[in-house]
Formats: structure tokens, C-alpha cells, sequence
């Protein structure tokens, strides 16, 4: 059985950091897409970056520059390094992979 368990989130000011950590069991993220999408409220749920091996990596135009997404095989962990933080980033976020095995999301709230 396939579970993705997000963990992460927070309330974090304007400009700041935070990591989201995606673990896997039942599945091995390196024999996989792995992504991350969000949803914001009263938003369509949107991708925000995707890895499909340790140097092939998308970004929104939303999140480029400001988003790295990374993957511990060790741990079968996959990371959302989340700098620079906007208001407009407060979403709960989703890992997902194995074509269609979805997380149960993490709350990011950015606010002053």
C-alpha cells in the first residue's frame, strides 16, 4: 500500500522559509515523478515542482527562483525548500507520485 505523508507546514511572515518534507512508503521515489501541486483558497489546485531524477527538476513561473525541490534516496524523501515566501503562497500542499497516489496535504500560511 502506497502512502505519501507530508509534514512541514506552518505559519510563516512574509520573506521567510520553510521546508515540506514528503516520505514515502510503499513506493520508491527514485523509480518515480515526484511533484508537488497546491491549493489555495477558493483556488483550483495548481503544480508548484516536480522531480523526476536528481538533476531533472520544473518550477512554476509562480515559484522559480524561490523553490527548490529535492529528493534523499535514503530516506525516500522528497523536499520543498520554500524561500522568499508570499502572501499568494498560502495554499495547503500535496506531494504526489506513482501516478495518482496523493498526500493528505500540509497548511502553509504566510501572513504578517
Amino acid at each position: 500500500q502506497v502512502q505519501l505523508v507530508e509534514s512541514g507546514g506552518g505559519l510563516v511572515q512574509p520573506v521567510g522559509s520553510l521546508r515540506l518534507s514528503c516520505a514515502a512508503s510503499g513506493i520508491i521515489f527514485r523509480y518515480n515523478i515526484v511533484a508537488w501541486y497546491r491549493q489555495g483558497p477558493g483556488k483550483q489546485r495548481e503544480s508548484v515542482a516536480s522531480i523526476i531524477s536528481s538533476r531533472i527538476t520544473h518550477y512554476s513561473d509562480s515559484v522559480k527562483g524561490r523553490f527548490t525541490i529535492s529528493r534523499d534516496d535514503a530516506k525516500n524523501t522528497v523536499y520543498l525548500q520554500m524561500n522568499s515566501l508570499k502572501p499568494e503562497d498560502t495554499a495547503v500542499y500535496y506531494c504526489t507520485s506513482g501516478g495518482g497516489h496523493w498526500g493528505q496535504g500540509t497548511q502553509v500560511t504566510v501572513s504578517s
